[in-house]
């Protein structure tokens, strides 16, 4: 699902395998376990290691393709379809939570396609770093009729300072290449392929980190800062009744 790889200071977050790494449960709960334990680790470091960062990025043609729609069909009837579909929201605004909250920069290394909540995914590090020769930035909601919840359009809304390009993004389902992310201002920068993408990220991180932050006050202020974002991330009404995800959370 994912490994991690502790680099002096730097945690680097890697998302395994060569398929779309689609968002279900067991891998949303593989990379919240894998930011407990750098979490854990910052914490108990603290003395001697006052910041550090994370590095995202992922193998293969995909950073990743979103939710998992078809582990969601898979279930059976339609209630347990929205079921599982309130599952993986659920678990997924756990895990954006769970990033944004993190006491150190993060950065993404996006090395192949990031669609729709693998989109979201990277948004929600403070920096993306993005290869120019393969993959795109793109919400597919529109071009598959499927309604954006108002927590997704919070996130974009918070990491998209341009109006014509959230436009673009929402209303035109625009497949943004690296070097049209960067002109819109979505992105930090764009690299010649995924070696030269994770490096520069660890260049990045490197120079966060000899910043020599705390990590604490760090993940403070990003939460104060994206408030907003995280209220929003409360509540799915594209998936939610509230007398009901409980229930559902504990049998599934």
């Amino acid at each position: 699902m994912c490994t991690l790889e502790k680099r002096g200071s730097l945690f680097i977050l890697t998302l395994t395998g060569d398929d779309q790494h689609r968002l279900n449960p067991a891998l949303i709960d593989s990379i919240k376990a894998a930011l407990d334990r750098v979490r854990s680790d910052s914490s108990s470091n603290n003395s001697t290691s006052p910041c550090s960062a994370l590095i995202t990025t992922a193998h293969g043609k995909f950073f990743t393709n979103g939710y998992d729609l078809a582990w969601a069909k898979s279930g059976g009837p339609a209630s347990a379809t929205k079921d599982r579909l309130l599952l993986m929201s659920f678990k997924f605004r756990s895990l954006i939570t769970d990033l944004i909250s993190l006491p150190m920069p993060t950065i993404a290394a996006v090395t192949g396609h990031a669609s729709a909540a693998g989109f979201l995914l990277a948004l929600c590090h403070d920096y993306i770093l993005m290869r120019k020769d393969r993959g795109f930035l793109y919400m597919s909601e529109l071009d598959i009729a499927l309604p954006i919840p108002a927590w997704f359009t919070a996130v974009l809304r918070s990491k998209i300072g341009s109006p014509m390009a959230l436009r673009d993004v929402l209303l035109r389902s625009a497949k943004l290449t690296a070097q049209a992310a960067v002109e819109r201002g979505i992105i930090e920068s764009a690299h010649d392929g995924a070696e030269e993408t994770v490096g520069a990220a660890v260049k990045l991180g490197e120079e966060l980190v000899g910043r020599r932050w705390d990590g604490h006050v760090y993940g403070q202020i990003r939460m104060v800062v994206f408030d907003d974002l995280l209220r929003a991330a409360g509540f799915d009404e594209s998936v939610e009744d509230p007398n009901h995800v409980n229930k559902v959370i504990s049998r599934l």
